[in-house]
């Protein structure tokens, strides 16, 4: 089969041949449809994310497809079951074998490419909105990078959840992108202050932040009295410093969120939001948006993309063509 192979975090990975895997015990084997791209596997590729597997590996963290063997004390699933899986690696290649736990079987009305950018971006933005910060209907939620892979999820389900969006993001066509995702208001960080912008519109009850760096300082001092923040990843390359007496002195909470991590210590909060979020998707209330798609050879380009921010919403890679 074809992959994705990382053997080297001195070196890109290679697509290449490896053998096909049997499914262990508890395991699935997918004919794997499509990938989404996350950026963490940018953090992957040189081995600063905090779940980088042990070289070598598959690249890839979340897929969709069919299962075509089913691996010893499985039960639940059936061959030939469509399904979406966040494996945190393998996703790149024909084929890949996943833990049934991760498992979710797919609604007819969600093709491949949605389902395989849906898990992390839409999961990361409801477990943070919903189960980290309780955002109440009538409040104001900013959101950086809100053209991104995440960041534009948290628009949609913001909005969706009855708050005021703000979206921040750099350039026209990204903020157009957030507009079409529901956001009232609009902010241009290439152009626009983002403290004074905010300031117009009575300051943020909430901040999602997957950017950090010089705009997390600014929505900081852009939150009222009691206001959260909630840290989601750091895309700048910048991780902000955070000074106690200046939360103290507005009362303000910050509010950390790794979603993989529920996993490993409370996985009923993922499957029930995810539960959540594919029952909204069956009723046509989300919209993933997936800026590009491309085939498999082209993986590094849409790693390339991420790494550029040339793309908006998600990358999608895909293996067959039913995807």
């Amino acid at each position: 089969m074809r992959a994705l192979h990382l053997t080297s975090h001195e070196s890109p990975p290679q697509l290449t041949d490896l053998p096909v895997p049997a499914p262990q015990s508890g395991e699935i084997r997918l004919q794997i449809a499509a990938c989404g791209l996350n950026f963490a596997d940018l953090l992957m590729l040189n081995g600063t994310y905090q779940d980088t597997p042990s070289l070598p590996f598959v690249m890839g963290m979340e897929v969709a497809g069919t299962i075509e063997a089913i691996g010893p004390g499985v039960t639940g699933f059936a061959i030939g079951d469509r399904v979406a899986v966040y494996g945190g690696q393998g996703g790149l290649a024909e084929l890949g074998c996943f833990s049934a736990d991760r498992a979710v079987k797919l609604p007819l009305s969600m093709s491949f490419t949605d389902a395989a950018a849906f898990q992390i971006a839409y999961g990361t933005s409801h477990v943070a909105l919903d189960h980290r910060a309780r955002l109440q209907p009538g409040e104001t939620l900013l959101v950086l990078g809100a053209a991104g892979g995440v960041g534009l999820t948290a628009v949609e389900i913001g909005k969706l959840m009855g708050a005021r969006v703000v979206a921040c993001a750099r350039g026209t066509d990204k903020l157009k992108a957030a507009k079409a995702a529901g956001a009232d208001h609009l902010i241009d960080a290439s152009t626009q202050d983002i403290r004074a912008e905010m300031k117009t519109l009575g300051g943020a009850d909430l901040v999602y932040d997957p950017v950090g760096g010089e705009q997390f300082t600014a929505a900081f001092r852009s939150c009222r009295p009691e206001g959260r923040i909630l840290t989601i990843g750091f895309a700048s390359g910048d991780v902000p410093q955070i000074k106690a007496n200046h939360l103290l002195v507005k009362n303000l909470s910050v509010l950390g969120l790794y979603w993989g991590g529920y996993l490993a210590f409370k996985p009923q909060v993922l499957t029930g939001s995810l539960s959540q979020l594919l029952s909204w998707h069956e009723e046509g209330r989300l919209h993933p948006h997936v800026s590009h798609v491309l085939p498999l050879d082209q993986a590094l380009d849409g790693l390339e993309l991420l790494r550029s921010r040339k793309s908006t919403g998600k990358v999608v890679i895909t293996i067959t063509a039913d995807a």
